[in-house]
């Protein structure tokens, strides 16, 4: 196999694959919950919970599938060096994008378990639709390669 990955290259991509879709998951789940936390009075019992179970989300699914994603997403880019082709220029973009969209999901989360709400429900309804645009783009842009 060509690349400094030689063998493990299928294996790499294959957990790259692997974490993308535990990432995505978590994605649609963060503000799925942060949706039905919204309604919940800040320091009752019911907001303990969905304070607890966001952070296990978060900590247990969420950052790490995000970490181990760009590790072997950049282990793959330097095996293939298709750094400079327009498809990947343009994953890479959607791709800080929905790091930008994690670190700010994070952040509403962050003020949830303060007792704060700075976004609307309608708005985290419609956030919620992010990761999916996202990786019809993503998909796409790596399967077909339209650019």
């Amino acid at each position: 196999m060509i690349g400094w990955l030689g063998d493990a290259y299928p294996w790499i991509r294959s957990a790259h694959i692997i974490f993308v879709i535990f990432w995505m998951a978590g994605m649609f789940m963060l503000p799925r919950f942060l949706v039905y936390h919204y309604g919940v009075a800040p320091g009752s019992a019911e907001d303990a919970l969905w304070i607890a179970r966001e952070n296990r989300l978060r900590f247990i699914i969420i950052n790490p599938a995000m970490l181990f994603t760009w590790g072997f997403g950049l282990m793959l880019l330097t095996h293939l060096g298709v750094g400079r082709e327009t498809w990947f220029i343009l994953k890479f973009l959607i791709v800080l994008g929905l790091s930008g969209y994690h670190g700010w999901l994070v952040s509403l989360s962050k003020a949830f378990a303060a007792g704060r709400r700075p976004i609307s429900e309608k708005g985290l309804r419609l956030a919620n639709e992010v990761p999916g645009l996202a990786i019809i783009l993503i998909v796409i842009l790596v399967i077909v390669r339209p650019f």
